[in-house]
């Protein structure tokens, strides 16, 4: 049976068992799954001083194969629909450790990890390339939010990350 959207699957970072988002700074992959289409599920509140003064904080997700036996093929990553705020900005860029490795952990939200080049690609065509990812393979990414300084206030500011590949029947 071909791979379906239930066999991708994103985990937070962080640790085995760590299941806080704002703990999700590089690190081992977690069992914990990135809850999908709801707010504050990778980033916080900004908060006054932080729109103020302006921030950027950085997460690290891993996306990963978890059908049982089949290759997802040519993977791409892409940030299908940034933030709708002129004030904020959501970037991508795949962990240098590469497919199965284990990104590094940065001293806290507001540093970024060492030699990524983030980019906020639009399509597949444009997406980060992953490459094949077997059954049970993972790749981390990084996220990095922007927000400018004296941004406005925005409620339900967010943004969507979409992956997509080829499967074999």
């Amino acid at each position: 049976m071909a791979i379906t959207a239930s066999d991708i699957k994103f985990y937070l970072s962080g640790g085995g068992s760590n299941s806080d988002v704002n703990a999700a700074l590089g690190g081992a992959i977690s069992s914990t799954e990135v809850t999908s289409a709801s707010l504050h599920n990778l980033f916080d509140k900004v908060s006054g001083a932080e729109a103020s003064a302006g921030d950027t904080e950085y997460r690290c997700i891993y996306v990963k194969n978890t059908h049982g036996s089949l290759t997802w093929e040519s993977v791409k990553a892409w940030v299908s629909t940034n933030t709708p705020s002129t004030d904020s900005t959501i970037d991508i860029a795949l962990g240098g450790e590469g497919k199965n490795g284990t990104a590094e952990t940065v001293a806290n939200e507001n540093t970024a990890p060492s030699g990524e080049s983030f980019s906020a690609p639009s399509s597949y065509a444009s997406g980060l390339s992953l490459g094949d990812l077997d059954a049970g393979d993972y790749y981390p990414i990084w996220i990095r939010r922007t927000i400018s300084a004296s941004a406005t206030a925005y409620n339900t500011d967010g943004a969507t990350i979409s992956v997509q590949g080829d499967t074999a029947a």
